[in-house]
């Protein structure tokens, strides 16, 4: 059972701008820790903006805001306001969190009616370690001016029976969802393309070596000093400081033989060649970690977990991170294939933020990013614990085969957006993950600090991909 100073804290533990707020409105509230209160629904703050000035829309985090239900209640075309914006104006207030008060910001405010079925009201407090639980629904509003509107939709169920034919209904489902949206002149090559489309031929070569007998560092060396660009990359890898390599890389093999070993320049390798094979999108999420640095963030704290864990119960750390490296692979995908609906998941991957992406390619698509990207790597025949781990990592309850390479990038996805360096809901991990992995959670801690440390340099890696 949890102690009383687990469950509630002091309300002078939360910003003044709060307090004074509740103090001048009457507002009575309790203060509850955010892991006593992990299983409450919070009321979400979401913040837009137009010529007309700014919104705050207050809805439950289990609803996706609805930015065409937003346009027809409003009459206004309100999109996400910058993350710039919404710093500032978090800074301004002394927030590390939004409350979801009337009038806190000095903001227009729409409620979602959905907030009135929630059986009681929770808001976050303005600090991030706690909640607020209101004593009324009420109590969001206080301007008599403010409405309450249908602004938001229910989330798709995404639970899914992890059984061995997974992979053949999310087959149905990319193929319905590419019938859905696109025209019948370019359906059949989308589904052509979407079964086997063409492999680099450095993916193709390095493919085949893994099933080689013979496989050995000449003949991968062989393979990728073919290609000059990833070559350097390579090159680049094994130079830069993160490696700390004695003397300078003069040669792949070199690379291979003195710094990064056999395995994670054949894993790299693939992950480049196969990340190079699709443009990156002209449009995108604003604030979201850019696909390469986010690859190479995710694959850097793979490797490093990966180090937390005992060497009996260690996955291959060239798989794992290789899994890291392509984990938001069907980011590409759907940005190829449904252009006009990927810049719509766009617009609402911003103005919800509190979900999961995936949540809301379902929403627009019927399937998500993991799904298509799976089915993809594995006509490639990538191996399954990749594919595996990219079908599921967005899930902290897969127990399947090949959980742990799962688990570890869910892992990493997770503890990176708590240090900053991913876009994305803060959710509670949970502790089973650790178990399973059989990673102390402070080891956990001082792995990610060390990719924390060390993002000036992957951010300049990740530049040298976007210029290639």
């Amino acid at each position: 059972m949890s102690s009383a100073a687990e469950t509630m804290t002091d309300i002078d533990h939360i910003p003044i701008a709060v307090r004074e707020y509740l103090l001048q409105k009457q507002i009575q509230v309790q203060v509850h820790t955010k892991r006593a209160a992990r299983d409450k629904m919070p009321v979400e703050c979401i913040l837009l903006a137009d010529q007309l000035g700014k919104v705050q829309v207050f809805l439950p985090a289990n609803r996706l805001l609805s930015l065409s239900r937003v346009r027809a209640e409003t009459g206004r075309d309100l999109q996400a306001l910058s993350p710039l914006e919404q710093t500032r104006l978090m800074r301004e207030h002394g927030l590390q969190t939004l409350p979801a008060l009337d009038g806190l910001m000095g903001i227009e405010t729409l409620i979602d009616q959905s907030v009135e079925h929630l059986p009681r009201c929770y808001i976050y407090s303005g600090q991030r370690h706690t909640l607020l639980e209101l004593d009324s629904h009420q109590d969001l509003q206080k301007n008599p001016r403010t409405l309450r509107l249908a602004l938001s939709e229910e989330v798709p169920n995404t639970d899914l029976d992890y059984e061995l034919s997974l992979f053949d209904l999310d087959r149905e489902a990319i193929h319905a969802s590419v019938s859905r949206f696109t025209t019948k002149r370019i359906q059949q090559r989308l589904e052509e393309t979407l079964e086997v489309p063409p492999l680099p031929d450095t993916a193709q070569a390095i493919i085949r070596l893994r099933v080689d007998p013979n496989a050995d560092i000449e003949k991968l060396s062989k393979i990728v000093a073919r290609d000059p660009s990833l070559s350097a990359q390579v090159i680049s890898w094994a130079s830069s400081s993160y490696y700390a390599a004695p003397g300078s890389v003069r040669s792949v093999q070199d690379a291979i033989v003195r710094v990064l070993g056999y395995d994670l320049v054949m894993n790299l390798s693939l992950g480049l060649a196969l990340g190079r094979a699709l443009e990156m999108p002209k449009d995108a999420p604003e604030g979201y970690t850019p696909y390469w640095q986010a690859a190479i963030y995710t694959a850097t704290a793979v490797g490093a977990l990966q180090n937390c864990i005992p060497r009996e119960f260690r996955p291959s750390f060239g798989l794992a991170y290789l899994g890291g490296l392509l984990h938001n692979f069907g980011y590409l995908i759907l940005a190829h294939v449904f252009k006009p609906q990927f810049s719509s998941c766009c617009r609402l991957w911003e103005a919800n933020p509190h979900l999961e992406p995936q949540v809301i390619e379902d929403h627009v698509l019927g399937i998500n990013r993991d799904q298509i990207a799976a089915n993809l790597l594995q006509s490639w025949n990538l191996p399954n614990e990749v594919v595996v781990a990219i079908r599921h990592n967005s899930v902290d309850d897969y127990m399947g085969p090949h959980a742990d390479y799962t688990q570890l990038v869910h892992l990493a996805v997770h503890m990176l957006r708590r240090a900053g360096l991913l876009k994305g809901p803060q959710s509670r991990i949970d502790p089973v993950v650790f178990n399973e992995l059989h990673i102390n959670p402070e080891d956990a801690k001082q792995a990610i600090q060390q990719v924390r440390d060390a993002k000036d340099e992957l951010d300049h890696l990740a530049n040298g991909l976007l210029n290639n």
